[in-house]
């Protein structure tokens, strides 16, 4: 399946990675994960961490496939909003995820600073403005919701949004404590970090077949046989080896960085920026001063074979943001296309198969699929080494989205 196409930016910003030393494979491990991606990574320091003997299995060379075209935004905010999710799901559980999204934000940040290499990690505000005047009232309802919960955030009516940006709309909402992040090279710095506490990276491996044994699963690859007490599928966008996911819609995105901006003086706090309609426009900065755009959403699964297409979609994408932007000059030296899963509910797919024992999933479907990997890989660990987490019930593979 192909990810991603066009110029990719974030492989510029750290040095090309050669292929990992091949450790030597033991008779069996506590847990084999299949994808090393972020929540593959992800997983598997947690995991390693609580003393399990862990590998990843990759079929490409780790961090280049969904990773290398993630845009990099951390927000507690999720593609629906809290008084959406509230008459989806009710009050408690709809307002618990949202807190454990708040959460693992903080957990990104402290783990940014544990890292071997600096992933940029920032702490930036998010705006979410009204892309039409019908759209005022579901910011306002929402910033009263978050409010309410105690969320950190703020309603901007247009003279606010007038005195803060170079644009005006009619009203945004300000959520705080959110980040912007170099997900390359914090996948990298998360798999060195892996490697340094005994896990073990196995790439260009390809995952063929899994059987269940009575004790144990049976994992036939490109290299051999592997033996494991557990699996874990973090395999992104594709199709998973076991299983099936009836609540998902695999669609494509894309992106532009531009070439950098000499300051942004009139930006406030260089915020991350996003809109209410749907499919949305997404924007935020670099410590390099460029801007990363994107959006355009297609409902086709594939990403774009075409770089004439790509390129005409970036022109898009570019002329979307020099009207933010009026006084910027907008050029942009990277574009590209890249798939992206969504699920139906707006929830990501976390547990262990409703039917296969020994198998978990952590597919971080949305556009905060970054936030829903350490969100996942917390409670991964818990059902491998409890068989329980109190918040797994809202993320559980048995429910009408889910996988079978």
């Amino acid at each position: 399946m192909d990810i991603h196409n066009g110029s990719l930016y974030w492989p510029t910003t750290y040095p090309e990675q050669g292929p990992r030393k091949v450790p030597e494979r033991l008779d069996s491990y506590d847990v084999i994960i299949v994808g090393g991606g972020m929540s593959g990574s992800l997983s598997a320091l947690a995991l390693v961490e609580a003393g399990l003997s862990v590998a990843i299995l990759d079929k490409r060379q780790m961090a280049t496939g969904s990773t290398m075209a993630n845009t990099g935004l951390l927000q507690y905010s999720n593609d629906i909003m809290l008084h959406e999710l509230i008459d989806q799901i009710g009050e408690r559980d709809a307002v618990r995820f949202y807190k454990l999204c708040f959460e693992s934000v903080k957990n990104l940040e402290k783990l940014a600073k544990r890292l071997p290499i600096s992933p940029n990690y920032i702490v930036r505000p998010s705006i979410c403005y009204a892309s039409t005047e019908e759209d005022v009232e579901k910011i306002k309802v929402e910033y009263e919701t978050l409010k309410k919960y105690d969320f950190p955030c703020a309603y901007w009516g247009q003279e606010e949004i007038s005195d803060n940006m170079p644009f005006s709309k009619a009203a945004a909402l300000v959520t705080y404590e959110d980040a912007e992040v170099n997900p390359y090279k914090f996948v990298h710095g998360v798999l060195d970090l892996v490697e340094e506490k005994g896990g073990h990276l196995f790439e260009f491996v390809e995952v063929n077949d899994v059987i269940t044994e009575e004790e144990s699963v049976s994992i036939r690859t490109s290299a051999g046989e592997f033996t494991a007490k557990n699996i874990v599928y973090t395999s992104g966008y594709e199709t998973v080896p076991v299983g099936k996911r009836i609540g998902s819609d695999i669609n494509r995105s894309f992106a532009i960085v531009t070439k950098p901006i000499s300051n942004f003086n009139d930006w406030y706090k260089q915020s991350m920026i996003w809109e209410t309609k749907r499919p949305y426009l997404y924007i935020r900065t670099t410590p390099e001063g460029r801007i990363i755009a994107g959006g355009l959403d297609e409902n086709i699964k594939y990403a774009p074979q075409s770089l004439v297409y790509i390129d005409e979609r970036a022109e898009k994408l570019s002329k979307q943001l020099q009207e933010l932007f009026p006084n910027y000059q907008i050029e942009y030296d990277s574009s590209y296309g890249a798939t992206f899963g969504e699920s139906i509910d707006n929830l990501p797919f976390i547990g262990q198969h409703p039917t296969k024992d020994r198998h978990y999933y952590l597919l971080g479907y949305g556009g905060n699929g970054t936030v829903y990997s350490m969100l996942g890989s917390h409670i991964l660990r818990d059902l491998i080494l409890c068989g329980d987490h109190p918040d797994a019930n809202l993320v559980t593979l048995d429910r009408k989205y889910g996988v079978k």
